[in-house]
């Protein structure tokens, strides 16, 4: 794929639970972010919206518009956030997690030019990175894939950086080494790893195991990022334990269990 040169950029990732990154802009230099990621910025800096992740501009309206259609595809906004320094000296702006986890940083010509990542993790790049999808080939992973099914793919020589929940695991897959791991779990993988989706065991394990029904199965040669706590997972529990209004249900009711007997629940 012909990709044109990124912008060379500095960074600094600050924090520990909450993180965010900082990146340093020389003039000229431009960063794409994904809109509302945005922490503080310098004066200096410009914000434009753009179609896609703007790495298109050079291809006319068509091939931007083909840039935002694949960013539709995985759930995310038509538009990105452009920042530009167009003042003198160095300029800063940061960018935020948006849950406590970890921010990964990745120059992309260290993993062959190429990340394929979840579709919620993409925070910020260096512009002339490219963002777009990574359909699975697999009947078995397209039909049973979940937050595994459509994933981005990075493409280009610039540096990305991309957001894990909770705590951060990296694992270097040897050659025709397998692992086994929930499909939310799965942050970013090199494009040498074979992701494939598999059934979590008998029909009794999935029925009564609590673990879901399908797993990713990742085999090497490659890099493998997973992360402990899943947005998808976090906002569920959070969901479960919401008091219904008006119920008389839940810890800060009253009632509590009662509430529903007395409903007739």
């Amino acid at each position: 794929m012909s990709m044109s040169s990124a912008h060379e950029i500095d960074y600094k990732i600050c924090g520990e639970d909450i993180q965010y990154v900082e990146i340093e802009l020389d003039p000229g230099e431009t960063v794409v972010a994904e809109a509302g990621a945005m922490m503080y910025k310098s004066t200096g800096i410009a914000m434009e919206s753009v179609f896609g992740d703007g790495s298109q501009k050079n291809q006319g309206f068509m091939g931007a518009l083909a840039g935002a259609g694949k960013r539709l595809l995985t759930g995310e906004s038509l538009f990105m956030t452009a920042f530009t320094h167009n003042g003198q000296g160095k300029a800063h702006a940061a960018f935020a997690a948006p849950f406590p986890g970890t921010i990964i940083a990745v120059h992309l010509p260290d993993v062959d030019g190429e990340l394929i990542c979840q579709k919620d993790s993409f925070l910020v790049a260096a512009k002339g990175v490219s963002i777009g999808i990574a359909l699975q080939k697999r009947i078995m992973t397209g039909l049973f894939g979940g937050e595994g099914f459509i994933m981005q793919r990075l493409e280009g020589d610039g540096w990305c950086f991309i957001h894990a929940g909770g705590t951060l695991v990296e694992r270097e897959l040897a050659a025709g080494e397998e692992i086994h791991v929930d499909t939310g779990c799965v942050v970013a993988y090199t494009k040498t790893v074979d992701f494939e989706i598999e059934r979590a065991g008998n029909i009794k394990s999935m029925i009564f195991g609590g673990e879901g029904v399908f797993f990713a199965r990742l085999k090497g040669p490659g890099k493998v990022w997973m992360q402990s706590m899943p947005f998808s997972r976090l906002a569920g529990r959070i969901m479960a334990n919401l008091p219904v209004t008006g119920s008389g249900q839940g810890e800060g009711s009253v009632l509590g269990p009662l509430g529903s007997i007395i409903r007739g629940n």
